[in-house]
């Protein structure tokens, strides 16, 4: 058998793996069901805010298709293939869903067994979780009523499942594109059982409704025979049955025999989808193909070792790891070609391949197509969310993949025009506000990974900061959504509606995101030397000061005369609050945290607001705006709270049930801030590279980094209750710091931390707190 592709996409990760099972630890069932924390209860505005949506996800680390259990049909927003509260399941899913977003899946396909007579509507079948296995390389269930057995497994894009029957019997495989516009179509040879199609991909958000340009194609082959085959369309059917595009693969089976089935999938072509199935599994052995999935994921858990005594923790914690690495998604084929970005013009840095129009009819072969010459081409960027911790945590544990990322980036931008926003679908989307993207990457950059062309990706950040879209290409959601006000005003006003976008006004929101934006950029600017664009964009980064009442001493809607938007009300959703409220926003200045307390009246004041905030109850970790709040401590006197309520969030937050998530884990943000605080770190301000020290809830960590390197962090405790620092040594040395640097934490070492039952003044001298940028005091101090 040859898996050599398949590892190949690991290499960055370390050879030795940890001698203990670590999937035993991973429960992919955490996050199908409503959250049950009080916080989601309380600021859960809609049903879908509640629900972590994750799935029970078979596959490998950043796959092309994940492999799921299917009790939702279609590919409706907000909707993933698995609810744990359905009875029914309705087939097994190659899906695209973004895990725990509030998207909509893509380019999908099911298989359905069905057993006795063929049927091609009403198959849904009942299943109980008691006969459910689910783990990151494995899922297996029982369907009684068609006494048949169901395993799945993956590698990075290709599936295989096994059928086994309990009784003699004929067993059907249904197998359909979703397509809710029903322009899927499949196609199946009887004499060789291969079986071929497609699903084409539409855009939401901007753009909304139109073709994104690319389909997800896929190709499957049967173990055995066939003994009848065809299409839905061969057979008498209803009207209902009319709209449903499929075919059906036809066996007989003893007690107890088996049925393996091969899928390839590829965004590319269905040609492509079996070039990726012969390279990645060659062999109908079912079960090397799961050890070769249990050794990826096995890896890739253990780049994290966690040592303590409470199981639940490392439940948890595992869990977290196995959703913070799902996305983002691998988009290239084994051969490295792949749809071009936004269906559009060939990139220059890529060389163009053109598919046969006579393959196309027959075969699904995409229009267009590119091809990488080095790396992997990656898509589906949650960017809104996972810039916080998930794409950080990968800064430290994959830099080489990141790499790949913003390489993907300075593609889709060059063959584009504009550097997206939102990248998901391969499409421009505009989706939620800011421009994190630039964010990203500059947080890449000042952290010296740089393997990309860094004059050609800040060509592309600065385009997105300085210039404003023509209509057409606005419309289509490329450039910042209010860009022309918020250069004029230096806020965005109520009076401007953001009319072009999916998350329509959020005008505070946005001008407090894009502040930081402009700082990350630059960041990037002073590196590169370019000092008109540097000094512009300091200033900029200063924005968040126009929306900051000092009478109220938060942020607030404001007009253009310079009017504060009336009533004021601290906390309750506001049009120009992004999912949250005033007071919950007014925190979210990650770059100059001490000139928001001077804003405040210094940094006491900003202890009490923070002690205000969790007083009232208003924090809400369910959403990734306030996701630092908790950290905010540590910039005061005070950092001892921080230890305190971080603690009380991994408690009360999170836990390994169902409805474990306190909300969208959002393509793994939730769960990567979950990562970060149970070691006792988080990343603030990504671009400063600084992160913050609170204490683990393990009483050893240990992150295999980059070049066989280690960082241990060892907790010292008298007592199981301590939790708060008392004194911090690095490699055997005082260290007097409340955070440690990116560039610290790569070196590797010993972090030694000793902990105390009571809250001690460690961390609180501001010499050991993350320093005022100078470029930005200058300017917070006028």
């Amino acid at each position: 058998m040859n898996f050599k592709l398949t590892i190949l996409l690991i290499t960055c990760l370390p050879v030795s793996l940890h001698s203990q099972d670590l999937l035993q630890y991973v429960q992919p069932l955490s996050g199908t069901a409503p959250s049950t924390t009080a916080a989601a209860q309380k600021h859960s505005e809609a049903g879908s805010e509640k629900n972590a949506n994750t799935i029970p996800a078979v596959g490998l680390p950043f796959g092309m298709t994940q492999w799921t259990p299917q009790t939702r049909t279609g590919e409706t927003k907000c909707v993933p293939p698995y609810f744990y509260k359905d009875s029914l399941i309705s087939g097994f899913r190659g899906t695209h869903w973004i895990s725990g977003s509030c998207m909509q899946d893509y380019g999908s396909m099911t298989i359905m067994p069905v057993t006795g007579s063929l049927r091609i509507s009403d198959y849904a079948t009942p299943f109980f979780h008691a006969s459910e296995t689910s783990t990151p390389a494995y899922y297996k269930v029982e369907l009684p009523a068609y006494h048949c057995t169901t395993e799945i497994t993956a590698t990075a894009r290709c599936g295989m499942m096994q059928f086994t029957l309990e009784q003699d019997d004929s067993l059907f495989l249904l197998i359909m594109p979703n397509s809710d516009r029903k322009q899927g179509q499949v196609f199946i040879d009887s004499v060789t059982g291969e079986v071929w199609g497609f699903n084409p991909v539409h855009r939401i958000y901007q753009g909304w409704g139109k073709s994104a340009g690319f389909s997800g194609y896929f190709h499957i082959q049967f173990e055995k025979l066939l003994v009848r085959g065809g299409t839905f369309s061969d057979i008498a059917l209803t009207t209902a049955s009319n709209r449903q595009q499929g075919v059906f693969a036809g066996f007989r089976l003893k007690k107890g025999e088996k049925l393996r089935v091969r899928i390839g999938t590829s965004f590319s072509s269905a040609t492509e989808a079996k070039k990726n199935l012969h390279a990645e599994i060659a062999t109908w052995d079912f079960a090397s193909v799961q050890a070769a999935a249990k050794q990826t994921w096995q890896q890739a858990l253990a780049q994290i070792q966690v040592h303590g005594n409470r199981e639940k923790d490392k439940r948890i914690f595992y869990t977290a790891m196995y959703h913070a690495l799902q996305h983002p998604r691998l988009y290239s084929d084994v051969s490295g070609i792949y749809p071009p970005f936004a269906g559009g013009l060939i990139s220059p840095s890529a060389e163009n391949l053109t598919s046969s129009p006579s393959r196309r009819t027959t075969r699904g072969q995409g229009p267009q197509v590119n091809k990488l010459i080095t790396g992997q081409y990656y898509d589906d960027f949650s960017m809104w969310d996972i810039y916080r911790a998930q794409l950080p945590l990968l800064q430290i544990l994959q830099p080489a993949r990141v790499s790949d990322f913003v390489s993907s980036m300075i593609l889709k931008g060059q063959t584009g025009g504009w550097l997206p926003i939102f990248p998901c679908w391969n499409s421009y989307t505009a989706a939620m506000i800011g421009d994190h993207v630039t964010a990203f990457i500059a947080s890449c950059y000042t952290k010296g990974i740089r393997n990309y062309d860094v004059e050609a990706v800040y060509k592309l950040m600065r385009q997105n900061a300085f210039d404003i879209p023509n209509e057409e290409d606005y419309v289509n959601g490329k450039g910042r959504r209010a860009l022309s006000s918020y250069l004029q005003y230096g806020y965005i006003p109520m009076e401007d509606s953001v009319p072009d976008a999916f998350h329509k006004k959020e005008q505070v929101s946005r001008t407090l995101e894009y502040a930081y934006d402009d700082y990350a950029l630059a960041m990037v600017a002073k590196g590169l030397n370019r000092t008109a664009d540097y000094k512009e964009l300091v200033k900029r980064a200063c924005n968040y000061r126009n929306v900051f009442d000092t009478a109220v001493r938060l942020v607030r809607g404001k007009y253009s005369d310079g009017r504060w938007y009336e009533p004021f009300e601290a906390d309750k959703r506001e049009p120009y609050i992004t999912e949250g409220t005033p007071r919950q926003y007014t925190f979210y200045v990650p770059h100059d945290v001490f000139g928001l307390a001077r804003l405040m009246g210094g940094t006491k004041a900003l202890e009490n607001s923070l002690d205000t905030l969790f007083a009232k109850n208003e924090y809400w970790h369910g959403n990734e705006p306030g996701h630092q709040i908790p950290f905010l401590y540590s910039y005061t006197a005070s950092p001892w709270k921080t230890q305190q309520v971080v603690r009380h969030i991994l408690e009360e937050e999170y836990s390994d049930g169902p409805g474990g998530l306190s909300g969208n884990d959002d393509a793994g943000q939730m769960s990567a801030w979950y990562v970060f605080a149970a070691i006792g770190l988080y990343p603030v301000d990504p671009v400063s590279g600084e992160h913050l020290l609170c204490s683990p809830i393990f009483d050893k960590v240990i992150l295999q980094l980059p070049g066989n390197k280690k960082l241990q962090i060892i907790c010292h405790k008298q007592s199981a209750g301590d939790k708060y620092i008392k004194q911090v040594r690095l490699n055997g040395q005082l260290y007097q710091k409340n955070f440690i640097t990116y560039a610290g934490l790569m070196k590797g070492g010993v972090l030694d931390l000793y902990l105390q039952q009571q809250p001690s003044a460690w961390g609180a001298e501001e010499k050991a707190r993350p320093k005022p940028m100078t470029d930005l005091k200058s300017l917070t101090d006028k």
